[in-house]
């Protein structure tokens, strides 16, 4: 190999990096950040991650490295497409703020109101509950789920928010509502469904006018695989101890709660959208990162789609997602105004322990 290629491969390696706006981090924190990625994707194993960095509301770095098809050889770069994964219910539980905001949503409306094909479980169930994962809507093996069992027309029948409820809608609720905190993708399901009623207009297109035109997120789309997506990444896992090339499940049936894909940056900008209160209202903010502790269950720090930790101007404002060929996570300090995003798809990689690192190494601890 020629001294050129050899410098041209490490520098593809590397990933393309670039200030999308504001004042970029310096050559020395860029340094650091480097430093702090390679370390920590060393240990980890992973494949492919991306990192964006948030300082006054402006995205001052945006890096790839690795690969995003290691088989093929080609590099993490700004434009390589992500699985959201679990970031994608902050997504849904935003537009259905906006609709509490607009008054065509209330909190406190049961979502056999909007959505009547959802079963008669015999009690009451919220859309705040359904916000909160305290509505009591099975998880993936937290309880029985059961499948409706039907034939379809279309050849991709979830992709309607309301039939993907066939996941699903038939299993026994884990608990009462209110009572427990159970993390649950198919309550954002179902609550993907409500907001499409309430909306009258589908999911998917309330995402694209809600959120992505006010905020200029261009990539932010389903991850529909039957959809060609240019520069979607590939994914990875252990298997035994070694990191092998994972399947590419179809996730078209829980597009609110794990359906969303993008690049780095446009996770960026939904972080920044969020600090800068450019989707929600302050009333509708405090509300919506407000935690809302079950009626028994031990506490938790989920409020509506959001984690929400500490208070004033310590707020942090996080969620994470983990699927097959992702693993992802968005940190804001919205008070503080600055966050962090991470983006992987390597489904054994820790993402918090990136952004962990990369703020040690940018505060000199």
């Amino acid at each position: 190999m020629t001294v050129a290629r050899f410098s041209l491969l490490v520098l593809l390696l590397q990933g393309l990096s670039r200030p999308v706006q504001g004042v970029p981090l310096s050559i020395e924190e860029s340094a650091l950040v480097d430093a702090a990625m390679t370390a920590e994707m060393e240990r980890q194993k992973a494949v492919g991650v991306a990192v964006g960095v948030i300082r006054e509301g402006e995205i001052v770095y945006a890096k790839g490295y690795g690969f995003a098809d290691r088989e093929e050889k080609i590099p993490v770069t700004t434009k390589t497409m992500f699985r959201w994964a679990s970031i994608s219910k902050p997504l849904t539980a935003v537009v259905a703020m906006q609709l509490v905001e607009a008054g065509k949503l209330d909190l406190d409306d049961d979502v056999r109101r909007h959505v009547p094909e959802f079963p008669d479980m015999g009690v009451r169930i919220t859309v705040r509950q359904l916000l909160s994962h305290q509505g009591g809507v099975v998880h993936y093996s937290n309880g029985k789920v059961i499948q409706t069992e039907r034939e379809y027309e279309s050849r991709h029948p979830y992709e309607n928010v309301v039939v993907a409820l066939d996941t699903f809608k038939e299993s026994p609720l884990v608990h009462a509502p209110g009572e427990k905190y159970s993390y649950s993708t198919h309550g954002y399901i179902l609550l993907s469904a409500v907001v499409e009623r309430a909306g009258k207009l589908r999911f998917a297109e309330q995402v694209q006018k809600r959120v992505c035109a006010p905020l200029g997120l261009e990539s932010l789309q389903p991850d529909y695989q039957w959809v060609n997506i240019p520069h979607r990444a590939a994914g990875y896992r252990l298997r035994d101890g070694q990191v092998v090339r994972s399947t590419d499940t179809d996730v078209s049936w829980k597009l609110g709660g794990g359906g969303y894909i993008s690049t780095i940056e446009d996770m960026a900008r939904f972080g920044i959208g969020l600090m800068e209160r450019r989707l929600v209202n302050g009333k509708t903010e405090r509300l919506m990162w407000t935690v809302r502790q079950p009626s028994i269950g031990p506490p938790t720090k989920y409020a509506l789609g959001f984690t929400v930790e500490g208070q004033g101007g310590n707020l942090k404002i996080s969620h994470n997602g983990s699927q097959e060929k992702a693993r992802t996570r968005l940190v804001i300090y919205p008070r503080q105004r600055h966050g962090m995003v991470v983006m992987s798809n390597s489904r054994h990689a820790d993402p918090g322990r990136f952004t962990t690192e990369v703020y040690r190494a940018l505060s000199g601890r």
